[in-house]
């Protein structure tokens, strides 16, 4: 399966499982599906047989609400059956609704934000003093940059000089209650990183060529690596996108059937 096939897909699975549940945050989950898609399909070390697995790659959400995009991915990668999505945020279902630890392949719970960084510059920190080769990734949400934590994380990680850490950014610049710039205008995010000794890269977080070679490179020796990922809120639904009613919202059955037809045409595959 091609990158673009299973973003489409996790796509589509995130809004069955929302609709189902009468859940929300599938505005967020959208804007990241390219993201996971390109992470689990082309770049990520990782054994979905295995999920314990010592050498593998540790991805960490830490914009924990958009837990159904990385629960689609697992499912569709093979770390349990597909149809357990059908429970999502269900009662004694291990999909909650927030990202939990107890489902295969999710290394650490989130749900509060501000948490998802500092934990994978540890993980990371302790990768590189223990010599092991696997690298960790987090992704955070831009209105999550309102935590203080993440701008020590991201000091610590700076300072300690993590080249085997990867964060990425998710700026869609839509945050629960408002555009990010209105909340708290986070200014030129490139430059901060910067200045906290990262190596930040500027990205469309659709385009799939870009963000897979961004991954691959890895960035600069003796630097933490950030991708500021350009993205749209409810990416790939048209009457979704750039819309902040959809951070909470829920489709009802028809809007389901039309987000998927659209999903599923051609033009809704291009970047």
């Amino acid at each position: 399966m091609s990158t673009q096939d299973l973003a489409r897909d996790i796509r589509i699975r995130a809004l069955e499982m929302v609709t189902v549940a009468k859940a929300s945050h599938i505005g967020g989950a959208l804007s990241i599906a390219d993201v996971v898609a390109v992470l689990y399909g082309s770049v990520l070390r990782h054994k979905p047989e295995q999920p314990e697995w010592s050498n593998r790659d540790r991805l960490i959400l830490s914009k924990g609400h958009s837990c159904t995009s990385l629960y689609a991915a697992l499912a569709l990668c093979g770390y349990f059956p597909v149809p357990e999505l059908a429970t999502y945020a269900s009662n004694g279902s291990r999909l909650m609704s927030h990202i939990s630890h107890k489902v295969p392949g999710v290394e650490f719970s989130t749900g509060s934000l501000g948490h998802g960084l500092p934990f994978g510059a540890g993980k990371a920190l302790a990768a590189k003093r223990r010599g092991l080769a696997w690298r960790t990734y987090v992704i955070v949400s831009d209105g999550e940059l309102d935590e203080g934590s993440n701008w020590e994380a991201i000091l610590f990680a700076g300072h300690h000089k993590l080249d085997n850490l990867t964060l990425i950014v998710d700026y869609n610049k839509i945050q629960s209650l408002g555009s990010v710039n209105e909340v708290i205008d986070l200014g030129d995010l490139v430059q901060k990183f910067s200045a906290f000794r990262w190596d930040p890269i500027r990205i469309n977080g659709h385009d799939h060529d870009a963000l897979s070679n961004a991954f691959l490179s890895q960035g600069k020796k003796g630097m933490p690596t950030v991708l500021v990922a350009d993205t749209v809120k409810g990416k790939g639904v048209s009457f979704m996108e750039n819309l902040l009613i959809w951070h909470y919202r829920n489709p009802d059955a028809n809007q389901l059937a039309a987000a998927v037809s659209e999903l599923t045409s051609n033009d809704a595959r291009r970047t």
